[in-house]
């Protein structure tokens, strides 16, 4: 059974609603605002008639979905840990200390998570490594931390976009069924424009450093406290020199994450003489010696696997709030509409645009949208003499791109908690991750950089 329309799009006005209510009004837990919702929109359906049953299926094949990312979370949580007590991370912070100039750091740090990110193909593997790294040189360096994160955020995020070995960049064009080269090529008209002005704010913001490290009392009180407090030696670099080839050469993330975190283990028993105890303890609580430096301490005392439940209690209850809503016809309420109003071209992709936007900020998840929408959107496409690689960059744009300012989305969860800067701080200075959507509306609307079927 289905719900009529006016009572799927109340379902869809009354969730929303509590979740904008609860987050920006109440400024009540993110996991307890989601979890209500998914009750309300619970309750309504079982008194409209939707089995318990039905709605208990999918919710178990949601979280089903969830599980793999809930696994890296953890493992992430872990390597951070194991890292910070092998000396690995507190060596990158050493080094970036040491080379980099302050007014050039936001500028470097986009490119560097840019050409990691293409390389391994992976966001999560690169925001949960360098990125963390980089957010202890953002501290030595006095840049304000969601400045940092934003750059991080931005650079992670357009090579996942733009590497033929990310898995969204291989789901969004086998969805829409699209060649990944021809798909690559098409996100470049709007995630080129958006990465550049990222880069120009960075340039920008970059100014106020200028001169910054001669008087920076910090950097030196930094660098001795972590020459006393570990052995700092090029062999500390092995672990993420591991997981980078593991990855390029397209082992599973979450195996590749394991022989990182075993690496890390090794090196600290080996080089900072470590207990095996001391180290299991770093993998499940993080780092938390105490070097009395509290700006050190700021860089070094975090990781471990509890730090990431939160963050799983946050996609367990989003799972609880997205779930029903597919359960009751929501998501099929609004395909139907698009097929009803879309009279042309412009009409469709915007409404498709629109409808993946949506969906994506409810769920949060783009293997959920790419894999239940893509399929069923793409058909349109064709109807009015559109390429279909039109739709998968809107998947993209409307999904990867956003998903990291989604503060109940998979990666928007993870993003927060692994750089410890929540998504109202940064996402102003990750202007790519929405300007594509713009950017998507204006080629839509001025016929640019549309591909069209040869008649």
């Amino acid at each position: 059974m289905k719900l009529s329309t006016w009572k799927a799009i109340l379902l869809l006005v009354l969730s929303f609603s509590v979740v904008l209510g609860g987050i920006l009004y109440l400024d009540a837990p993110t996991t307890i605002v989601l979890i209500t919702a998914g009750v309300v929109v619970i309750i309504l359906s079982l008194i409209w008639g939707i089995k318990w049953k039905n709605m208990e299926e999918d919710l178990i094949e949601t979280l089903k979905s969830m599980l793999p990312p809930i696994l890296i979370l953890l493992a992430v949580g872990m390597l951070i840990g194991a890292w910070m007590m092998s000396g690995t991370i507190p060596l990158i912070v050493y080094y970036g200390l040491k080379s980099i100039d302050p007014s050039l750091f936001l500028l470097i740090t986009a490119i560097i998570c840019s050409i990691m990110s293409i390389m391994a193909g992976t966001s999560w593997g690169t925001i949960g490594t360098v990125g963390v790294a980089l957010m202890g040189v953002s501290i030595g360096l006095d840049v304000p931390l969601h400045y940092t994160a934003g750059a991080i955020v931005v650079g992670a995020f357009f090579g996942d976009k733009l590497s033929p070995l990310s898995d969204t960049t291989i789901m969004a064009p086998a969805m829409a069924g699209v060649k990944l080269v021809d798909h690559i090529k098409h996100m470049l008209w709007t995630t080129i424009p958006g990465y550049v002005i990222s880069l120009i704010l960075y340039v920008i913001l970059g100014f106020q450093f200028g001169g910054q490290i001669e008087n920076n009392e910090n950097v030196e009180i930094i660098l001795s406290t972590l020459n006393e407090n570990f052995h700092l030696n090029p062999l500390l670099l092995l672990p993420p020199i591991l997981v980078l080839v593991l990855i390029f050469l397209k082992k599973p993330t979450l195996p590749v994450f394991g022989v990182g975190i075993i690496a890390g283990v090794l090196l600290a028993i080996i080089f900072q003489g470590r207990e095996l105890l001391e180290v299991f303890n770093a993998l499940d609580g993080g780092y938390t010696d105490a070097t009395d430096v509290p700006i050190v301490d700021e860089i070094l005392q975090r990781g471990g696997l509890s730090s990431m439940l939160g963050t799983v209690a946050l996609l367990i209850s989003a799972a609880i709030f997205g779930s029903p809503l597919k359960t009751a016809g929501v998501i099929q309420v609004l395909l139907d509409k698009i097929v009803e109003f879309a009279k042309n071209g412009k009409a469709m992709m915007t409404s498709s645009l629109t409808l993946h936007g949506i969906l994506f900020t409810i769920t949060g998840s783009y293997y959920v949208t790419y894999a239940v929408i893509g399929p069923i959107i793409s058909p349109l496409y064709d109807k009015f003499g559109l390429q279909r690689k039109n739709w998968s960059r809107t998947m993209e744009d409307t999904g990867t791109a956003l998903s990291p300012i989604i503060p109940w989305g998979v990666t928007g969860a993870f993003v927060a908690d692994t750089l410890q800067v929540s998504t109202g701080e940064f996402f102003l200075y990750a202007p790519m991750t929405y300007l594509g959507i713009l950017f998507a509306l204006f080629y839509i609307f001025s016929g640019v950089g549309i591909s069209r079927n040869k008649v």
